[in-house]
């Protein structure tokens, strides 16, 4: 564990200290968010913070290689597929957040980071289902592998609307992730807790950790494309190299949680995103638009339209991740009945913050008001 603890302090020192340089490179460059009438800004912010993200978690990487434990983690070329699967699409990200990109050419850098990382093995072996590990064709498993980063880089893109947004979730997301690789990767035989997806969400977790004091609100920087498909590429890595890889039967003793939690967990650690994304979708197809065409309707939208502050909606949004990614985790650990029973019980309070706090928020502020 104290391996980890220093992969994710050495993210995010290095993130946090080189964000000021990317402000200053986005502003040289004028990688810059124009006034647009889906944003909730009113002033432009330089956008390129995924240059500092990238170069949080390649520090981490070159600390890696020189631990004892986790240099192993770098023989079976797993992490130079990461690692240049990441400088791939935040290059991609990049040039679109100083000179926007038609979509076709943002996805062909997308398919092209996964491809990378698939032949550097980064891949599935196998496909979890229903306590049963099936094992596809190679040309099928690299083209799931591919959908996979795909659906997980554009959903952490679509969700990265307010400030902190998709930092925060991404690292709600990645410890959630974090402590489920660990616990999996014990039940290897022999044990073994240093795996690609532990160091990769350790290190996500940092950099994340890192870049938030820059970009809460009020942002001083965007983490642009190139931070939002970066976070993606590396959550997605991460979900492949164990979900592919592992026994269900060795997740928990109970039957039930041991056949749906190598499924679960990794849909649920990235749900809000993902429901966002699905949603988002639908919706501009019912309004005959392009899925990728962008409206000021997502789940961030409706919360302030509910009657939230930018802060308020950011951190109601952390909480329901929070609630759904842990909570998910935990039937790894506890009785089902109990963590279910706690699960509805946060939910209730969850959904009661997101219905009345903005109607408690001005009844209390109307006193002063009138006092005024």
């Amino acid at each position: 564990m104290r391996e980890y603890l220093l992969i994710c302090v050495v993210a995010m020192t290095i993130t946090y200290l080189s964000t000021p340089l990317a402000r200053a490179v986005a502003v040289i460059v004028k990688a810059v968010t124009p006034l647009r009438d889906r944003d909730v800004h009113r002033v432009p912010i330089p956008r390129l913070g995924g240059v500092a993200l990238l170069l949080g978690f390649a520090a981490a990487t070159l600390v890696a290689r020189q631990l004892p434990f986790l240099k192993g983690v770098y023989s079976s070329g797993q992490m130079t597929g990461v690692l240049l699967g990441a400088a791939i699409i935040c290059l991609v990200g990049a040039l679109d957040d100083i000179r926007e990109l038609d979509w076709i050419t943002k996805l062909a850098g997308q398919i092209l980071a996964a491809g990378v990382m698939a032949y550097k093995g980064v891949v599935l072996l196998q496909v979890p289902f229903f306590g049963t590990s099936t094992v596809l064709p190679g040309p099928v498993l690299t083209l799931v592998t591919v959908l996979i980063v795909l659906v997980t880089v554009n959903a952490v893109n679509w969700i990265d609307g307010l400030d902190g947004l998709a930092a925060g979730i991404v690292a709600i997301a990645s410890f959630a992730f974090f402590v489920y690789c660990y616990v999996v990767s014990q039940s290897y035989n022999p044990p073994n807790v240093f795996s690609t997806a532990t160091f990769v969400t350790a290190a996500t977790l940092g950099a994340c950790l890192g870049f938030l004091p820059h970009n809460f609100n009020p942002a001083r920087l965007f983490m642009g494309d190139s931070g939002a498909l970066l976070l993606g590429l590396l959550l997605a890595a991460a979900t492949i190299s164990l979900t592919g890889n592992v026994d269900p039967n060795a997740v928990s003793g109970d039957a039930t949680t041991a056949a749906l939690l190598p499924i679960a967990a990794p849909l649920a650690v990235l749900s809000l995103p993902f429901v966002d994304m699905v949603v988002a979708i639908l919706r501009r197809a019912r309004a005959g638009q392009k899925p990728w065409q962008a409206d000021g309707k997502h789940l961030h939208h409706k919360m302030l339209h509910i009657g939230h502050g930018h802060r308020a909606a950011v951190l109601i949004l952390y909480l329901w991740a929070a609630l759904v990614a842990f909570g998910t985790v935990a039937f790894a650990f506890f009785p089902p009945q109990q963590t279910l029973a706690a699960l509805a019980a946060a939910a209730c309070i969850a959904a009661l913050l997101t219905a009345f706090l903005p109607t408690l928020t001005r009844a209390r502020s109307r006193p002063s008001d009138e006092g005024l």
